[in-house]
């Protein structure tokens, strides 16, 4: 997510006049606008209408989103400011530099793992688009509606050739440089989805209204409008990648970054809830927890959707990867300098297996995971850190140093705290329904 965020800088500085006496790209509004769309919007979409339903309604699902953007907008914030009294420009770099070294190492074990079940969430979505785009193809050319059941037609094993003559390849290398020609593909296919679902809500044959989920009370109503949480996080997380957009800013003041923040979540907000809003009206509780499921295989605009979110879970991943292992290859690396000289071969043999041993335990996990619901329960999680705990305890930590007014001080350490604890408590709600879902399913 920041070597995007870096990649679409760099892209952006190229048509862009260039700041006198500097070669570094600097962004201006729009441009940090731009990119902080395109790094949070993404598969997440699909799974933003089922979370309308669990949540028991339209209202119930955006009060629940109006609440998070505070949240959303405050962690945006904490970042761009411990970036610019750090002068570090990565996320764990900053965590490192505010919070310490071993809260720095908390940060990057967290994003190693945040990274991994992105992947996994990415190879669900796959699998979906896979199982709907094979039973449309046969029914164009066999004339029926269902796929006769073989080793070689099952999509688990579409997946595996997929992972094996596209992903893999595209994996094994030290850098990656098609991501500088279809990182954008993820906003368009975001933004294609968005379109098509209220399209098709206004074109649908049946104008009768969408028959609307039983109000919970008590605590079964706070329980599902709590679960709907970790689906918020991890549509709207881009903070990973806004120390990499705030840190190529022209305009660094603090202020004018608050504006860029604000405007930037609620464009997100916006698409977020129209897709969540029209796909749910659409389907009631019969939504799928992947809106594309919803749609029959043989609707054209929707195997449009399908195929451009397919095309850039290709080029993405990769790209997850190689974040997630070059975290783990550097420690090992370390590791071995301590015992031998590290060589070319080694490196090339640890990377090699790493690449391998992250798609094939990823692969795994999506055939027998393969509710998007399930995965996203346990990225919401995770997603928790690197937008409540970690800016909260960045807060924390720099209003011990810096020279703020001592009511100013406190007020912005409370907050950190509250920040803090809601991030706990989400972390804790959503891995306990997650780990809870996945016992009762198997």
């Amino acid at each position: 997510m920041e070597e995007l965020a870096r990649e679409s800088i760099r892209s952006l500085s190229l048509l862009a006049k260039p700041t006198r006496g500097s070669e570094a790209p600097r962004l201006g509004s729009f441009g940090a606008i731009f990119i902080m769309l395109k790094s949070a919007l993404g598969a997440g979409l699909l799974n933003f209408p089922w979370a309308f339903e669990k949540a028991g309604g339209v209202n119930r699902a955006i009060a629940v989103e109006l609440v998070s953007l505070i949240f959303l907008i405050s962690g945006l914030v904490i970042l761009g400011y411990s970036s610019s009294i750090s002068r570090q420009n990565t996320y764990h770099d900053v965590v490192r530099e505010v919070c310490g070294r071993r809260i720095g190492q908390l940060c990057e074990i967290c994003f190693v793992f945040n990274l991994f079940m992105i992947s996994v969430a990415f190879l669900v979505v796959v699998q979906d688009q896979l199982e709907k785009l094979c039973l449309s193809l046969y029914e164009m050319v066999a004339g029926e509606k269902e796929i006769p059941y073989h080793w070689y037609t099952d999509q688990s094993f579409a997946l595996f050739i997929m992972c094996l003559v596209i992903i893999l390849p595209l994996s094994i290398p030290k850098e990656i440089s098609i991501q500088k020609y279809t990182s954008v593909l993820g906003t368009l296919a975001a933004t294609y989805l968005s379109v098509a679902v209220i399209a098709k809500y206004y074109t649908k044959e049946e104008n009768a209204a969408t028959a609307v989920p039983e109000q919970r009370e008590g605590l079964d109503s706070w329980a599902s409008v709590l679960s709907v949480v970790p689906t918020i996080c991890f549509g709207f997380q881009c903070h990973e990648a806004c120390i990499a957009i705030y840190s190529s800013m022209e305009n660094k003041k603090i202020s004018h970054w608050v504006v860029i923040s604000v405007v930037s979540m609620i464009f997100c907000l916006l698409i977020y809830t129209l897709t969540g809003v029209f796909g749910f009206l659409t389907f009631g509780p019969q939504v799928a927890s992947d809106i594309l499921m919803s749609y029959p295989g043989n609707d054209v605009v929707m195997i449009i959707a399908r195929l451009l979110f397919g095309i850039s879970i290709f080029t993405i991943y990769p790209i997850i990867l190689l974040l997630g292992r070059s975290v783990i290859l550097t420690l090992m690396l370390r590791y071995r300098e301590r015992q031998a000289m590290v060589t070319a071969v080694f490196e090339r043999r640890c990377r090699v297996g790493l690449t391998i041993l992250w798609i094939g335990v990823t692969l795994l996990i999506a055939v027998y995971v393969p509710d998007m619901s399930d995965v996203i329960s346990v990225i919401g999680g995770i997603s928790a850190f690197f937008i409540f705990i970690f800016p909260g305890l960045c807060l924390i930590f720099a209003m011990q140093t810096e020279p703020v007014d001592h009511r100013m001080k406190t007020l912005l350490t409370g907050w950190g705290v509250v920040t803090v604890v809601t991030g706990a408590f989400i972390f804790g709600q959503s891995t306990t329904i997650a780990i809870m879902e996945l016992a009762r399913k198997f």
